[in-house]
């Protein structure tokens, strides 16, 4: 676990303040409801305060496995599980000169939002397209919704792989 796990926090405030700006009237807010077939009437009476907060927990979610795939180091960490915590042990020193060595390696903010993009690109789009699919929705709406989770996990594996810190295991 990270010494800053408060970052998963902040990390999830990202899909929020993108999806602020994003889903506007003014930017693609209108595009979005016309490929719904909503109006500005049928998205009221909605408990939003209940909807903002479990997006928020979704988003703390997504960014806690997020960061398992945009930091290396914790692949490397978990395939030594349990044995690292042997004091002494061959799994403890192989890991201690591994970071020694490599342990800084790909830790920025542009290799975690590429990790990002790679996740939006191979999980979100395959599950989100083919419910869309089934639903019967159309391509726009699969592409308004897919570039909004790209911005937000290059921004949140970015911020992810750039700002957490983990404490010394041996």
């Amino acid at each position: 676990m990270p010494s800053n796990f408060y970052m998963f926090f902040v990390a999830g405030l990202i899909p929020l303040l993108v999806g602020f700006v994003y889903y506007n009237p003014k930017v693609f807010g209108n595009a979005w409801m016309k490929s719904l077939g909503y109006t500005e009437e049928d998205l009221t009476g909605a408990n939003m305060g209940l909807i903002f907060l479990f997006s928020y927990l979704f988003a703390c979610m997504l960014a806690f496995i997020l960061s398992s795939m945009v930091i290396h180091q914790t692949q490397v960490f978990s395939m030594m599980f349990p044995d690292i915590f042997e004091s002494g042990s061959a799994a403890q020193e192989n890991f201690k000169a591994l970071m020694d060595t490599y342990g800084d390696r790909h830790r920025s903010f542009g290799h975690g939002a590429a990790h990002g993009l790679m996740a939006a690109l191979f999980i979100v789009l395959p599950i989100m397209g083919t419910n869309a699919l089934f639903e019967r929705r159309s391509w726009k709406y699969i592409g308004i919704n897919f570039f909004y989770w790209l911005i937000c996990l290059a921004l949140m594996g970015g911020l992810l792989c750039q700002t957490l810190t983990f404490p010394e295991v041996i």
